[in-house]
């Protein structure tokens, strides 16, 4: 099946890594829910950078912060740096075998951090726990299932 021939999938699996965000879980595992949806947005980055961009990663940004809560526009700076760095560097990302892939990615979550720990810290807002800094890795664990498992369906189709 062609790439162009499933233009369903990219927002199929955008509200997946939305649903996967708000799913509860405990509070003590709060701080370790990884980056679904800057996961995602960085597969179709990397895959289809034409049908993503810096305005969607901004209104993603935004709807994921009405949808989880807290401050309004955190999440869409960070995606909007997240979603620049891989369009940057793309080219280079794109031909890295995945465990590189995965270190890129745990690299750029680990900015996100940052920059999620500097807003906070400039707003004189409650910091996130230590065990938040874990969520690099956890990107890095789940990059390379998240990449075969969209590629997957991306290339070959449901029924395939």
């Amino acid at each position: 099946m062609s790439r162009e021939r499933q233009p369903w999938l990219m927002p199929i699996t955008l509200l997946v890594a939305f649903l996967l965000s708000v799913v509860p879980v405990a509070p003590e595992l709060q701080p370790l829910r990884p980056a679904w949806v800057a996961l995602v947005l960085a597969y179709w980055i990397i895959e289809s950078p034409g049908r993503v961009g810096m305005a969607l990663a901004f209104a993603l940004g935004i709807l994921q912060d009405l949808i989880v809560g807290g401050m309004l526009g955190e999440n869409a700076l960070r995606l909007v740096v997240v979603t620049f760095i891989l369009l940057r560097f793309r080219a280079r990302i794109r031909f890295f075998p995945l465990t590189q892939q995965a270190a890129i990615i745990a690299l750029i979550l680990l900015n996100d951090r940052i920059i999620s720990v500097a807003l906070h810290a400039f707003w004189r807002l409650p910091a996130a726990p230590w065990t938040a800094w874990l969520t690099p890795m956890i990107g890095f664990a789940l990059w390379p299932i998240l990449f075969i498992a969209i590629d997957s369906l991306r290339l070959r189709g449901w029924g395939r």
